[in-house]
């Protein structure tokens, strides 16, 4: 019998005030709700990853895909890239490696070490100065160090995800943070979507937040420390 998805005070409420206030600006700046889906979907997709329950993967496949497509409207191919030919299979291949690790529905969390931490660092600072120089090369392309930043932390923070370790939430609050520059920026050069994908990044930067503490609380309770 599968677990029942348990929710706190603070979750619920988190929640419902991000929902409105999409709801609320996609309906003053005349967003479609095909936009409104693409915030919904990504809100319970980081929320239900911040709890550790595995449907995190249902609803992280669609946003995949309908990110993917926003960002291709908006001149951010890296972006889209990063969704179509990593989250996508990346679903599946997390949800695949959760399964053997779940107790109910509610993943068992992990810690990483010191050296696999300094290892994570060089990576991500090689992988940025290597995407942003080929990106650059595309015409069309915006902000390409930027853009190579939040691809690069996405992807090092999703597989620190798949394989359970908590410290995927430090890369995804400096995911957020830059993520959220870069559509401040397209917002200022005139893009529709940029002020309602401002307000979901900055909710995900605040869920990054609450899912680094509670996954140091479960980390610690499952003593799963290499």
């Amino acid at each position: 019998m599968s677990t029942p998805i348990r929710w706190n005070t603070y979750e619920i409420s988190w929640l419902l005030i991000f929902s409105i206030i999409a709801m609320v600006l996609s309906i003053l700046w005349k967003n479609s709700w095909f936009d409104f889906s693409v915030f919904l979907s990504g809100v319970l997709c980081v929320v239900l990853a911040a709890k550790g329950h595995v449907w995190t993967y249902f609803f992280g496949m669609y946003n995949s895909f309908a990110y993917a497509y926003l960002a291709y409207n908006n001149g951010l191919f890296g972006e889209m890239g990063l969704n179509l030919f990593f989250f996508v299979p990346m679903n599946i291949v997390g949800y695949l490696l959760w399964k053997p690790n779940l107790d109910g529905t509610y993943v068992q969390m992990r810690a990483m070490a010191s050296p696999q931490t300094l290892l994570v660092v060089l990576t991500n600072l090689l992988g940025i100065a290597i995407m942003g120089y080929f990106l650059a090369k595309i015409p069309g392309q915006n902000t390409p160090y930027i853009d190579a930043t939040t691809n690069v932390l996405s992807i090092v923070a999703t597989i620190l995800m798949v394989f359970r370790y908590r410290e995927q939430w430090l890369l995804y609050i400096l995911l957020n943070i830059f993520t959220v520059l870069m559509w401040s920026i397209r917002t200022a050069e005139g893009s529709a979507e940029g002020p309602l994908m401002i307000v979901m990044w900055t909710a995900y930067l605040i869920n990054a937040g609450y899912g680094y503490y509670n996954w140091s609380i479960g980390a610690k309770q499952n003593s799963m420390f290499v």
